[in-house]
């Protein structure tokens, strides 16, 4: 078979019912199972094909019912390159149901997908296994024979037989419990809702788990490994609220008989929504809030939200093909962050969303970007939507229209589309429909702009003596192509001494606006919800830097930040701007910005080396430690999260960026005091680690290496673990990257290399080890990562390393990198023509 046929599996057969009996052996790393699928027939066939992948198929019978005809199978066999198993029988099966059953064997692997297996150690040091599930995107064929497509919705009954003390849990509660005579426990559980096959999930092992809290009539829990309840009360906190909070926002109960939340050692995603079965890495699940920091429990918050938002979209609605991943991923992004900001509102949700996009901007700016949505076909083309565009860029569009439609009516909006679409399958547009039969709002013709066309717009905006003129552009580093959208936007502009707004919808490439006047000042995108760059003309710039304290509010000084960052990579702005944008915001007080600024002078300190590299740090170290005395070093009481956070990132860029000796010494004295020490917090101790990490010397490295190893929570754990890529020293970085090669979790390993890679002076270095270790990493490593293992060559300042990337790449394609290694790759060279263009002019002016 060839094109869209080799993927998806013919349409006269459609599954109604899965009745699931898998026996895993945890200590023989293997699985029996036995499937039996209840089919109707809708056209008349004498082949069943299905998924399967990585079975040993060991029997099959077909039948029509209990006491009804057996059908006779004249073969059956497994295509392993397309993920098929075909059953040809000697008879034609009539229109109506047949239940093919089917019995089977499975390894459970090592590759955190499919059926597989997990470790950890307990106190004494002693190894135990979990058996786990992650079958998004097309993995469940790894477990049991199926439909592994999301349209082929079904009814799922679930047995498991486990040996005795071990924790079984499935989707349902259970309903049978019975133990069998060789002392195995085989429990059944309830049948789940109508659903696809990668929401089904099941976990085996050694687990505790949590009393159950109710939210109406749904316990939830926290399952987890042995001795770790004592860092489950966060998650509880936020699970409830947001099950809460989302049942409320979509007026709909949720569709599960009960909800518990896996804390799994390794895991390839972050947290994967399978229906009352939901699993996280545990970061994102077990922390202590005494020494996490706050953007590590927002981070905690954001995915909870994230996964029971998709209890509804995605679960209870669900896409009809791959391509709609995006719409649940971006919805739930975006539900994530109204459902966390309702939670804590002292966190700001939004507004820090506004910097979350920086990533969506970046990469929307090449021309190997991609649109939103655009057509899928395999299983790897499936695996590489997972990206920024898909979850950031997808969640700004959705707020961008949620502000312009206003809240109330895009929420009745999306009640309506669940109450029409429970149970079944949708495409983009259905959505679109939705909220257009519930406000009257033209929401197609504005989305289909942003959904099906790549990259965003420029909007340069320039004075008139009656007003302002618009024009519009795509925006790209490189300067090249043309294209317009339908823009939603807010503007705020003085003008005869009065502050008004105007809304409209920017659909020309070039408009006048009459406003009655000179305009003072004009922000062109107001409060920053839409998602898209701002060009002001001279005069407007300078008027919004020089007021911007008084002018703008915090989410839109981050995005004139942001938009100078993105001039100046585009080539039309100088470097040496973002340093003295930085000088003018040296009274700023907000994360955000900070956040954005930041980013800004971590790129300008790639751009130089030597002496002028010496002025930059100076610079930056008088600029941060001067924001950092209008803190002080010390929380205040009462004082916010984000307030603690921005410390930290101060005291990390004067530390790191700035290379200041005073706040190198506050660093060993915060680290030698603990998180929890005289005058330190979470927030700050962190930040003194990553300071720390990048002079620190061997018997530093020893250390690091000593407490990621023995860490009380996974946060610490995780922290000592990546800033090992940071030390300065090349012994020390082989001795980081041979540790992931060898034993780091595979979970972790790539994201520790892709930090290694973009070391300032050891890039070259690591790239080398990367490319002789090619086959060890790649093979170790789960496949969704290994792209995400490269992310860090877009540091990369050398040309001609650069070069031999490219050429390597070439010859080692990753199916399921999709666009993204192509991205990569072009920031890659686009990063090293800005540095050629403003190396020498910037070491000049600094």
């Amino acid at each position: 078979m060839t094109g869209i046929d080799a993927y998806r599996l013919p349409r006269n057969l459609r599954p109604v019912r899965y009745d699931l009996a898998l026996a895993p052996d945890l200590d023989g790393a293997r699985f029996d199972g036995n499937t039996s699928i209840l089919f109707d027939v809708v056209e008349s066939t004498d082949t069943v094909v299905l998924n399967a992948a990585e079975l040993d198929i060991t029997a099959v019978v077909v039948f029509a019912d209990v006491d009804g005809p057996v059908y006779t199978v004249r073969s059956f066999g497994c295509d392993d390159d397309l993920e098929r198993l075909t059953i040809n029988l000697v008879e034609s099966l009539p229109v109506g149901p047949i239940t093919v059953e089917i019995s089977y064997r499975g390894t459970l692997n090592d590759r955190l997908r499919g059926f597989y297996r997990s470790t950890y150690n307990d106190d004494d040091g002693n190894e135990h296994t979990i058996a786990i599930t992650q079958f998004e995107s097309t993995n469940a064929r790894r477990a049991f024979p199926c439909v592994d497509e999301p349209d082929a919705k079904a009814i799922f009954g679930i047995t498991l037989t486990t040996a005795a003390g071990l924790t079984a849990i499935s989707c349902t509660d259970p309903i049978s419990e019975i133990t069998l005579s060789d002392g195995r426990r085989r429990t059944t559980y309830a049948d789940t809702m109508l659903m696809p096959t990668y929401i089904v999930a099941f976990v085996v092992g050694e687990l505790e788990m949590t009393e159950p809290v109710m939210v109406g009539t749904t316990p939830i829990r926290i399952v987890y490994p042995p001795g770790k309840a004592h860092l489950t009360d966060f998650a509880i906190q936020a699970a409830v609220f947001s099950l809460t909070w989302l049942e409320e926002y979509y007026d709909s109960p949720y569709p599960g008989d009960k909800l518990d939340l896996i804390a799994a050692p390794d895991f390839a995603f972050g947290a994967m929504e399978n229906l009352g079965c939901v699993t996280f890495r545990e970061t994102l699940l077990l922390a202590d809030p005494a020494t996490a920091t706050a953007s590590e429990l927002m981070r905690m918050a954001d995915v909870i939200a994230h996964e029971l938002a998709h209890m509804w979209f995605g679960n209870l609605v669900t896409m009809a093909w791959w391509e709609g991943i995006w719409l649940k991923e971006a919805f739930a992004t975006f539900m994530e962050m109204a459902t966390v900001n309702a939670f804590k509102p002292e966190w700001r949700r939004w507004e820090q969303f506004s910097r979350d996009r920086a990533p969506a901007f970046a990469v929307d700016s090449l021309s190997s970007t991609r649109a939103i949505e655009f057509p899928v076909f395999s299983p790897d083309e499936a695996e590489a939507m997972y990206d920024v565009l898909t979850y950031e860029k997808g969640a700004a569009v959705v707020r961008m229209l949620e502000q312009f439609m206003g809240e109330d009516r895009f929420r009745d909006g999306i009640r309506h589309y669940l109450k029409s679409h429970a149970y079944g399958n949708t495409v983009t547009t259905d959505l679109w429909d939705a909220l257009e039969a519930s406000s009257g709002d033209p929401v197609r013709s504005i989305m289909d702009s942003w959904i099906y066309q790549a990259g965003h717009p420029l909007v340069e905006v320039t004075r008139t003596d009656v007003g302002v003129t618009l024009s519009q552009n795509i925006f790209r580093f490189d300067g090249s192509g043309e294209r317009i959208w339908n823009i939603p936007m807010s503007l705020r502009v003085r003008v005869g001494g009065h502050v008004v707004e105007q809304t409209l919808v920017l659909t020309e490439a070039r408009t006048e606006l009459d406003l009655g006047g000179t305009v003072d000042w004009v922000v062109a995108n107001t409060g920053a919800n839409g998602f898209y760059r701002v060009r002001y003309g001279a005069d407007l710039h300078r008027a919004l830097v020089r007021q911007a304290q008084e002018i703008l509010s915090a989410t839109e000084r981050a995005a004139l930040a942001d938009d100078l960052i993105a001039a100046v990579i585009a080539g039309s702005a100088p470097a040496l701007a973002i340093v003295e944008l930085a000088e003018e915001f040296v009274y700023e007080t907000d994360l955000g910005v900070w956040r954005s600024i930041a980013g800004g002078l971590a790129l300008v300190s790639r751009l130089v080396d030597g002496d002028a590299y010496q002025r930059f740090q100076i610079r930056v170290g008088r600029v941060a430690t001067t924001a950092l005395d209008i803190l002080g070093t010390e929380a205040a009481e009462g004082e916010d999260a984000l307030t603690s956070e921005l410390r930290a990132l101060l005291f990390r860029t004067a530390g790191t960026l700035g290379a200041d000796a005073r706040v190198g010494e506050l660093a060993q004295t915060l680290f030698a005091g603990g998180p929890n020490g005289p005058g330190s917090d979470p927030q700050l101790f962190a930040a003194a680690v990553a300071v720390i990490a990048e002079r620190g010397d061997d018997d530093m490295y020893a250390e690091f290496d000593r407490r990621q190893r023995t860490a009380a929570t996974p946060q610490d754990q995780v922290r000592y673990l990546t800033n090992l890529a940071s030390f300065p020293s090349s012994d020390q970085m082989l001795r980081t990257l041979d540790a992931c090669r060898t034993e780091v979790r595979s979970q972790n390993a790539p994201f520790v290399v892709a930090a290694c890679l973009a070391h300032r002076d050891h890039g070259p270095l690591v790239w080398a080890y990367v490319r002789d270790h090619w086959g060890e990493l790649t093979e170790r490593f789960p496949s969704n990562s290994i792209s995400r293992m490269l992310s860090g060559i877009t540091a990369m300042t050398d040309q001609a390393v650069a070069d031999d990337i490219v050429a390597f790449v070439g010859e080692h394609p990753i199916p399921q990198g999709g666009a993204t290694v192509d991205q990569y790759l072009e920031r890659m060279q686009i990063n090293l023509n800005l540095r050629h263009r403003e190396a020498h002019q910037l070491a000049q002016d600094l």
